[in-house]
């Protein structure tokens, strides 16, 4: 299967990136916010859903992807110890939340257990991008409610 390779410039977008991204695991060490080049940046293992080949599959695969951010004005962590570098934290989603002037707002990544990081953007330009092969994995993220 090809590298995935994926931008997003509109909320409709970023939910496809989200979509992509859903149960994507990652230390709070990979996540890096890089002030001067108003980018944060996350280096994930997402669970490579497009690669499932019926819901009862046994075939489970991960990939080493690239998330990041640009036009990012600031960064607010919620439930997440930055001293803490080897928590690892499992995300759900990514959504958008206009501001007052358009296109500047927010966009929050939510993970389980009630973590969340806020960035304040002046745009939506986020990318992804697969590092390298994909490995398999023995399991598959469970969703209960």
């Amino acid at each position: 299967m090809s590298q995935l390779k994926l931008v997003a410039l509109d909320e409709q977008d970023l939910q496809v990136i989200s979509a992509h991204t859903q149960d994507a695991v990652m230390k709070v060490a990979d996540l890096s916010y890089l002030a001067a080049e108003k980018r944060f940046v996350a280096a994930i293992n997402r669970f490579a859903w497009e690669a499932k080949k019926g819901f009862f599959s046994r075939h489970n695969e991960r990939r080493r992807s690239a998330l990041h951010f640009e036009s990012v004005r600031g960064v607010k962590l919620t439930g997440i110890d930055r001293s803490k570098a080897d928590d690892v934290l499992s995300l759900l989603a990514i959504r958008f939340e206009p501001g007052a002037e358009a296109p500047a707002g927010s966009i929050e990544l939510t993970f389980s257990g009630g973590a969340a990081i806020r960035l304040e953007v002046d745009y939506i330009e986020a990318r992804l991008a697969d590092l390298g092969a994909a490995w398999e994995t023995p399991s598959r993220p469970v969703h209960t409610g």
